[in-house]
């Protein structure tokens, strides 16, 4: 039974405290992640139901702005909200293809592939890691305490140890939140001239 009141913040508390072993992971992925952005990368993102909303929400953040200083956009896709592509993709090829063949299409070497499962096993958010890994792209997984199926084949991996998939989904937004602020905090660090425009794509 999922907890409510008191004990869903109890629960939430105590999570949050294994929570602080990851930050060093957390604001190492925004720093490179800042880096690559500025140099004409990408981030794709995908996940299902509460992990589809924060992909989106890391996205928008990253495009727009996470905090109220003014940067640059920095290039970043959630893969969770065309529905004509996700309906297209999932009657024509399945399913568990919907974000793989998305990753394929846009995602180039060196670009990050952000997997988000609660539960680390779903069938299209491994099968879209897997197409990064074949596409050469970094993959970074957030999941729910390993292992799993999804943190075996990422790169790194954030686990949110909770039981319960409403306090690991909190634990998520709270990872989104250090990932934009390490963004944010790289770009406003004093460095050698960065081409803030990016380099063209191919």
């Amino acid at each position: 039974m999922i907890p409510g009141g008191h004990a869903h913040v109890a629960a939430l508390s105590r999570a949050l405290s294994t929570l602080e072993g990851e930050i060093d992971r957390v604001e190492a992925w925004g720093s490179r992640l800042a880096t690559l952005l500025v140099a004409g990368g990408r981030l794709l993102a995908a996940g299902n139901g509460g992990s589809a909303a924060q992909a989106q929400h890391l996205a928008t953040e990253l495009v727009g702005r996470y905090a109220s200083d003014e940067r640059p956009p920095l290039s970043a896709l959630a893969l969770t909200t065309d529905g004509s592509a996700l309906t297209a993709l999932g009657n024509d090829f399945g399913e568990d293809e919907i974000f793989a063949r998305q990753v394929r299409a846009h995602g180039r070497p060196a670009d990050v592939f952000l997997a988000l499962s609660t539960s680390g096993s779903s069938p299209n958010v491994v099968a879209a890691a897997q197409a990064a890994l074949d596409g050469g792209l970094t993959v970074w997984a957030l999941t729910g305490p390993g292992p799993n199926r999804l943190a075996a084949i990422a790169h790194e991996a954030v686990f949110a140890n909770a039981e319960d998939t409403p306090t690991i989904q909190e634990l998520h937004l709270v990872v989104v939140h250090l990932l934009c602020a390490a963004v944010d905090a790289t770009l406003a660090a004093p460095r050698p001239a960065i081409a803030l425009a990016g380099g063209r794509r191919s």
